[in-house]
């Protein structure tokens, strides 16, 4: 959900006053569309900056402007960037399911809200990390997919921005074992790498490996699994199966 209301001439300031000390925020915007015409610059810039922190942009995301410039040479009152009547449609859905939420008796002590962190989450597209993986994959293939893994978590890891859990790249594995065996052990080789003590990690991988028929490879991983865990009962099955010849 891309609700950012980037409603108006205003851009999605952030690090950028510094670079243009002859900008400043207007009394009042122009060209507001679901703000109120006559909010004040002060909350003006308030929102902004939250939809800045929200997405992790700059004000050329919506807004007409060069990357880099002082803040003098942006038109922020421009609809030519078409990212901004998209910022105006999912500000009017933030409002549409907050009024929602006014409707359902909360569950706890205080009422539940959305904002647009709650799905963006530091991301210009709010998109989990099992969909952005597979999109590359689809798109590029699985190394591709592996390196943005990597990327991903050396520049979001503890940000809360994907869920870099055992669970996101296990599921995935599963998902692709089907249609493509060798891109799912991929994905189960890089989660037992970044989950080493996990024996449901290696559990994963045995049965890839098993399913495109390497036994040996098949009876390490298990072996490793039933290592970490030892009451892990489908690696001792599966043990027994492999070593029969099965």
């Amino acid at each position: 959900m891309l609700r950012m209301g980037i409603v108006s001439l205003m851009l999605l300031l952030v690090p950028a006053v510094g670079r243009a000390q002859e900008w400043t925020w207007p009394e009042r915007g122009e060209n507001l569309q679901v703000l109120p015409q006559d909010f004040p610059s002060e909350r003006l810039s308030a929102v902004m900056r939250g939809f800045t922190r929200a997405l992790g942009v700059r004000c050329s995301y919506c807004h007409v402007g060069e990357e880099g410039q002082p803040l003098n040479t942006y038109d922020f009152v421009s609809d030519d960037n078409p990212k901004k009547d998209i910022a105006r449609t999912m500000y009017r859905m933030l409002g549409v399911v907050n009024d929602s939420l006014q409707t359902i008796d909360p569950s706890g002590p205080r009422r539940v809200n959305m904002w647009c962190h709650t799905c963006h989450r530091g991301l210009p597209r709010p998109a989990t990390l099992a969909e952005e993986l597979r999109d590359v994959r689809d798109e590029e293939g699985v190394e591709a997919a592996v390196a943005l893994y990597r990327d991903l978590r050396n520049r979001f890891y503890g940000r809360g921005s994907y869920d870099f859990g055992e669970n996101t790249l296990n599921e995935l594995g599963y998902e692709l074992l089907e249609e493509a065996p060798p891109d799912a052990i991929a994905v189960f080789q890089l989660n037992a790498e970044q989950f080493p003590e996990s024996a449901n990690a290696w559990d994963s991988l045995a049965e890839g490996t098993m399913r495109s028929g390497d036994r040996e490879r098949a009876i390490e991983y298990y072996e490793k699994s039933l290592e970490l865990d030892p009451d892990n009962e489908n690696a001792k099955e599966k043990l027994k199966e492999l070593r029969r010849g099965g």
